[in-house]
């Protein structure tokens, strides 16, 4: 692998991938391609993107290049994937809510902006990593019969209960908002570019990614907005019960899954459930009491209706990652909250 393109690459995740990709390949150089969609969509400040890109600027020269471009442009995004080894195609509209009050927008970043990409990869017979969701089963998810307790609902079926949600589970006779419907698009798009023009394709099906450098806003990246508010004394929006379930993965965690697909020649395709499985589950109460209890002080909380089509509990089957990759989660939760707690006191105090 010489090169490798990252979509989204000042964002969260793309800053992350291209750290861990250039200090482990020393040969390696990374072009990262934004458009800042998010921070003009959540009327957020662009200060963290260019952080990110002059950090890894200074941390790895030359290796880094940073290009402005919006996926949807497909004609410039070819002839910059032009020769590249791999894309991790991170970029995406990442808002429920926002999918719901623009589809428009939703669609033509997520499913023809994936469209282009996969176009891209093709054009350059480059591996593609596409990021997808658990929002690709829907509300298929709330059909399994679950149970309530105290701090969390959890699965009653006990073909899922402290196992999670395998991939050949249902994804069609279900509502998805806009979102879920633009991803699973591209999901399935992705895997046929497999099928039928043979490209190596991963896609990662990912549940809840957390970790420093993530901005965390009340419509995505809720792990980082609780942490922020909490630490901030802002108040927090539950809406429904709070006892909704998440399964959380550190997201250095994450790119190592990728890395072990890049690698493993063996492995032409695949579709993986990526979170933090079973062992790491969180209800947004339980975090909330963690939080506290780290911080000591209360958190301010009010209560709302439900989202809509919110999934009560959603949590990944791990297994085929662990037995075709070798992989499994470092982080566990505990770790990760307190890593992100630390970073995210340490900016307060810059």
């Amino acid at each position: 692998m010489e090169k490798i393109l990252v979509t989204g690459g000042a964002g969260f995740i793309g800053y992350h991938t291209a750290d861990y990709f250039l200090s482990r390949y020393p040969q390696l150089k990374a072009i990262l391609v934004d458009n800042f969609m998010r921070a003009k969509l959540y009327g957020i400040p662009t200060n963290m993107q260019w952080e990110n890109i002059k950090l890894l600027k200074e941390r790895y020269g030359h290796r880094v290049e940073f290009i402005e471009l919006d996926i949807r442009d497909h004609e410039k995004l070819c002839k910059v994937a032009k020769n590249v080894h791999v894309i991790a195609h991170i970029a995406a509209q990442v808002g429920v809510p926002t999918s719901i009050k623009n589809p428009r927008l939703d669609y033509e970043i997520n499913t023809t902006g994936t469209f282009n990409v996969l176009e891209a990869a093709r054009k350059a017979d480059a591996i593609v990593i596409y990021c997808s969701t658990n929002k690709v089963y829907g509300e298929n998810v709330n059909k399994i019969p679950i149970e309530e307790h105290e701090t969390r609902y959890d699965y009653a079926d006990p073909k899922y209960k402290g196992r999670g949600v395998p991939e050949n589970f249902p994804i069609d006779l279900s509502a998805h908002t806009p979102y879920g419907v633009s991803k699973l698009a591209g999901d399935l798009y992705t895997q046929e570019y497999h099928y039928t023009y043979g490209l190596k394709t991963g896609v990662f099906r990912m549940s809840c990614i957390y970790g420093e450098r993530q901005l965390g806003i009340e419509e995505q990246g809720w792990v980082a907005w609780f942490v922020k508010a909490a630490i901030e004394g802002k108040t927090i929006t539950i809406y429904g019960t709070g006892k909704q379930v998440r399964d959380i993965l550190y997201v250095k965690d994450l790119i190592k899954a990728w890395d072990l697909f890049i690698n493993k020649k063996e492995v032409k395709h695949g579709v993986y459930n990526t979170g933090g499985g079973p062992e790491n589950t969180i209800s947004l109460v339980e975090l909330i009491k963690l939080l506290e209890e780290k911080l000591g002080r209360k958190m301010e909380v009010k209560y709302a209706d439900w989202r809509l089509h919110d999934q009560k509990v959603y949590y990944s089957d791990i297994t085929k990652l662990q037995q075709k990759l070798n992989w499994k989660p470092e982080v566990d939760k505990l770790k990760g909250v307190e890593k992100l707690i630390e970073e995210k006191l340490c900016r307060r105090e810059i």
